[in-house]
């Protein structure tokens, strides 16, 4: 049996180096005639507020325009470009800006390519197998060709997220939160390995100009690594770039599962890698974010000195939604510390976690943990912050009402945390603004 092709390519000029990546994984060689192209970038956040941190988080716009010409160099006409933000569905204004912002309306005028955001688009329900099904947006289900380009990055729930589980932003918001169940057979990694299956032909091109350590949004940490790879083979190009990001593919659950569904092994023994080799541009990528020795409080809080308080490790089943804020509360909270014990208060998060016996307070954090543990008689005093997600007012609220006094500027504003984090990036020229727009 022939061996799958990924190309690992050095990022080094405008057009040449995509080209390049297209050329040694053979990647639109089994381009249809005339065909509709639906190219998924990521852009996994956005804010209005503050100029956004594009680096390591959202697909280069340059990457994308150079994409862009070679289609239309193949005699492509057809080709749109899609993406669910978060937060698009409530807001559109946000994927109105985030589109202006990264030039594809540029892209619009100068090539004919169409923007769309799915949530102002029809979904499809999908059996994905197993009685399981994905509501799929319908442009890219109906599309004969899809071009599929992530960020390479870590991610702190799925190890890693590239081709595959960047396919996630196709889903309805309803099929999203489902992924993030408390199952414990079917969770996150089960679904997202499964997120490739309905789909078209796909030419997977990673786009490491800038990888993400800890992913996968702004709250990582961001290097310029340079690196594309590319391969019409979905998991072959995800297998690589996990080894990449030095984890290797077995270790991946989600990756796992995918290969163990399409009958592959779950290393690179049916790859044939062409172009740079693995282990001169491999360079290891932290997922996770360190937390204490049973996993009550994060790592710098445990420094800090903290007391009173037990903040349990996120798992799979928290959804986006409450992990984009979860990272914001327990900067709150660190702020707030003036190094007298809170009051033995625990918080809960996701749909699975389980209240510790004896604890004085008990803070629920979302709709999901509000219901499950609605009667729950473990619970001595029990503070909810309902809403899905929860609105930044109840959270302050709710920790108020457990004696920690978090600042309410900080979950008000939110939206702005991002530029505190990407200050680190200040001064330092190869991170470059003019990637990440079209000019």
């Amino acid at each position: 049996m022939s061996k799958k092709v990924v190309a690992i390519i050095k990022y080094e000029k405008p057009l040449e180096s995509v080209r390049k990546a297209v050329e040694f994984s053979r990647g639109l060689d089994h381009l249809p005639y005339n065909a509709r192209v639906f190219i998924k970038p990521n852009i996994v956040f956005w804010t209005e507020k503050v100029p956004f941190p594009k680096w390591g988080v959202i697909t280069s716009s340059r990457v994308v325009e150079d994409i862009v010409i070679i289609l239309k160099e193949h005699g492509i006409d057809d080709i749109t470009i899609g993406e669910g933000i978060v937060g698009g569905d409530k807001n559109k204004e946000t994927a109105v800006h985030a589109f202006e912002t990264l030039g594809y309306n540029v892209l619009k005028r100068r090539y004919g390519v169409k923007p769309l955001n799915i949530f102002d688009r029809e979904f499809r329900e999908i059996d994905i197998g197993d009685g399981d099904t994905v509501n799929f947006n319908e442009d890219i289900l109906q599309s004969d060709f899809v071009v599929d380009i992530p960020v390479l990055k870590t991610h702190a729930q799925a190890v890693v997220t590239l081709g595959i589980k960047n396919l996630k932003g196709m889903i309805d918001i309803e099929s999203r939160k489902r992924c993030h169940n408390a199952d414990p057979v079917k969770d996150l990694n089960y679904w997202v390995a499964k997120l490739a299956d309905p789909m078209p032909p796909v030419f997977t091109l990673l786009d490491g100009i800038y990888t993400t350590e800890r992913g996968p949004g702004f709250d990582g940490y961001v290097r310029r690594n340079n690196i594309l790879i590319a391969s019409t083979d979905i998991l072959s190009a995800d297998m690589v770039g996990a080894r990449v990001l030095g984890h290797e593919p077995s270790d991946v659950p989600h990756l796992a599962q995918a290969a163990r569904n399409w009958n592959r092994p779950a290393d690179l023994s049916d790859i044939e890698v062409v172009g740079e080799k693995i282990k001169e541009v491999a360079s290891y990528h932290r997922y996770n974010f360190p937390y204490n020795e049973d996993d009550t409080l994060p790592m710098p809080m445990e420094k800090m000195g903290i007391k009173g308080l037990s903040y349990r490790k996120y798992d799979l089943s928290m959804c986006t939604y409450c992990s984009q804020i979860n990272g914001v509360v327990l900067s709150a909270i660190a702020f707030a510390w003036k190094g007298e014990p809170f009051d033995d208060v625990e918080v809960l998060t996701g749909k699975s976690m389980q209240p510790t016996p004896g604890k004085k307070k008990t803070i629920l954090v979302g709709k999901c943990m509000c219901q499950l543990h609605k009667d729950n008689p473990d619970i001595k005093e029990m503070i909810t912050i309902k809403g899905c997600p929860p609105q930044p007012r109840s959270i302050i609220d709710a920790f108020h009402l457990a004696g920690i006094e978090i600042n309410p500027a900080i979950i008000e504003n939110y939206d702005t945390t991002p530029g505190l984090f990407m200050k680190r990036y200040e001064g330092k020229p190869e991170f470059e603004e003019a990637l990440f727009t079209v000019t």
